[in-house]
């Protein structure tokens, strides 16, 4: 098992990857706008919430953006725990990104890279999926 991200307690975590095994997914709804080829585009369903999950992947990078909320903000701290620290981690208000309409966080790996700029601390993502364990 992956340590704990700094800051985050390791039965805290196991709780979180517990939700997570229960996390359902189904595919997200086919837009008109031009989306790219590496991009996936996922329904998270936990309990009675859902998120909206796209995952983008090329040359060294992947992100990841989710529905601000408690199972986008489960989804993204879970990633977090495997990957490691984002590279950067945005915050997009409601309508700012097509098809999150009540906004969005994005995380974004780069491959080698040691730039660091996170919009939002590791407590704040934890405090919002908190909710998703209930």
């Amino acid at each position: 098992m992956t340590p704990a991200p700094t800051g985050l307690d390791p039965g805290l975590l196991g709780r979180f990857r517990s939700a997570g095994e229960r996390i359902t997914w189904r595919d997200g709804p086919r837009t008109k706008g031009r989306r790219k080829a590496s991009a996936t585009l996922r329904i998270a369903h936990l309990s009675d919430e859902e998120a909206r999950i796209e995952e983008r992947s090329g040359a060294g990078t992947f992100a990841l953006v989710v529905e601000s909320g408690p199972v986008g903000a489960l989804v993204l701290l879970l990633q977090w725990a495997d990957r490691g620290e984002p590279n950067r981690l945005l915050t997009h208000e409601a309508g700012q990104v097509e098809g999150f309409a009540a906004g969005a966080l994005e995380a974004v790996w780069v491959d080698g890279s040691t730039e660091r700029a996170l919009a939002i601390p590791l407590s704040d993502v934890v405090g919002l999926a908190r909710y998703a364990l209930a």
